[in-house]
Order: structure tokens, then sequence, then C-alpha cells
């Protein structure tokens, strides 16, 4: 069974549709194909209820089947309903209490950045309350591998990806704190996935650290909170910070929904 997807529905759920959603959600980055009796293993379906679920969704577009293999993948109707709940702002709605909470409580700038290729794209944000502060613009793009924002994100990502997104090419350098050398950026990644969590310390602006977490769904890392500010400050508050990033993205994992 799939990390956080339930075998059954709860009162009035309607089966068919239950399954249907449930084998959708079998599709993860670290398992993007499944075959027809993999996913009734998976579920313990008989296999051709399984066929029909599948058969079902690629015909509607949100699978697409390979003729050779007969393996299935996700199709483009999945990609046009991301889409649209992103242009509608779902995600950054239901973090916007947790937001609002780690602002009260830090009194730093808080941000929701969702990944974008090979760096990240901030989704919602709310700024701080000092004199200086950190102020992050909605929809702006920033390079993964500069900064805990990204560190969050990327280190939850299986190491042939990885290395397909940062390793071919050299690491671009902002200033003497970036991560540029391909094998530490794996090593960071490592510490944080023991960790949690992850820190940086002015890798893209020297005067600038910021402290994040990873946000999942469905068992797949989908976004990464993030308090940010002045270095000294966060620096001087960071264990009580680090504690609430955490909670704060355990939160949003529940707010995003298995």
């Amino acid at each position: 069974m799939t990390e956080n997807s339930p075998k059954t529905g709860g009162p009035g759920v309607l089966q068919g549709a239950d399954r249907a959603l449930l084998a959708l959600l079998s599709f993860t980055e670290r398992r993007p194909e499944w075959g027809v009796s993999e996913i009734a293993r998976e579920h313990g379906w008989d296999k051709a209820v399984a066929q029909r679920i599948l058969t079902t969704l690629a015909a509607r577009a949100f699978l697409t089947c390979d003729s050779t293999t007969r393996r299935y993948r996700l199709g483009p109707a999945v990609s046009r309903l991301a889409r649209v709940g992103e242009h509608s702002g779902v995600l950054p709605s239901l973090v916007r209490p947790v937001l609002a909470g780690l602002l009260r409580e830090t009194g730093e700038s808080v941000v929701l950045n969702v990944p974008n290729g090979s760096g990240y794209r901030c989704a919602a944000a709310v700024d701080g309350t000092g004199p200086v502060r950190y102020t992050a613009i909605v929809g702006a793009l920033m390079p993964g591998h500069a900064g805990a924002s990204g560190h969050a994100i990327f280190a939850h990502y299986p190491e042939a990806e990885i290395r397909q997104i940062f390793g071919a090419t050299p690491l671009q350098r902002f200033n003497d704190h970036t991560v540029t050398d391909f094998d530490d950026l794996l090593g960071v990644y490592r510490d944080v996935r023991e960790k949690g969590h992850s820190v940086s310390l002015g890798e893209y602006d020297e005067a600038v650290a910021a402290i994040a977490a990873p946000v999942f769904q469905a068992g797949t890392v989908a976004a990464s909170l993030t308090v940010i500010g002045p270095s000294h400050r966060i620096v001087r508050a960071a264990d009580r910070i680090t504690r609430l990033v955490v909670e704060g993205a355990h939160e949003a994992t529940a707010a995003f929904g298995p």
C-alpha cells in the first residue's frame, strides 16, 4: 500500500471512485509506473478490477499506457488539473494558517516553495514584522542547489533524478557559501534527510539565513516551508525556529491530505 493512502474510504464513499483515486495516488516520483498485476497486488484488488480502473483512467487521459510494456504512467489530464489548482491558489490557501502561525511565533518572513525544474518557486509568503526583513516575491524562481528551501525539497528526490537535475552541468556559485560541488550537495541532502530539516547561512544572499522543512503529499515531497530573515536573528533563535518550522511542515502535510 502506498504511504498515507488508506485501503478503504469512509461511510458514504463511492467504492469505484475511491478505487480510481487510490490508483492515481499510487503514482509517485519514486514509483512513476505501474503494471496491472502490480497495482492489483498493491491494493488487494482482483486483476480484472484493476484492469478496468486503469483502462477507464487512461480513456480520460489521467493515465497513459505504453503499448509495448503495457505499463501505465500519469497522463496529461493530471497535469492540467495540477495547473488549475496551482493557478487558483489551492495549495497556498491550505497552508495560510500555518504561515500566519509561524509569522506570529517568529516575527520572520515565512515562505511556501514548490519545485520547478532545477529550482523552486515561491507559491505563498508572508513578510516578517521587523524593520529589516526578507521579502519573498510570489512566483519568483530560485536556484534549487542554493539555500535551505531547495535543499528541503530536492533532498527527497531519488538520487538518479538528483544527478539528472544537478549533476550534468556545473553548479552556479553565488558567493563563497554556495554549494558548487555535486558530491558535497549529495552530502547536504543526506544530512537533511537524517535531520528532517535544512539550514542555510548565506548560500544565495550572504546576509540571509533560512531554516526549512519538507512538506509531503501522498508520500512525495510537494513543497518546503521556510522561515527566512537576517542571518544574525535566525542564528540567534535557530533551535526554536527549527522546532516551529518542522511542526509547521507537519501541519502543512496534514493540510495537503493523502
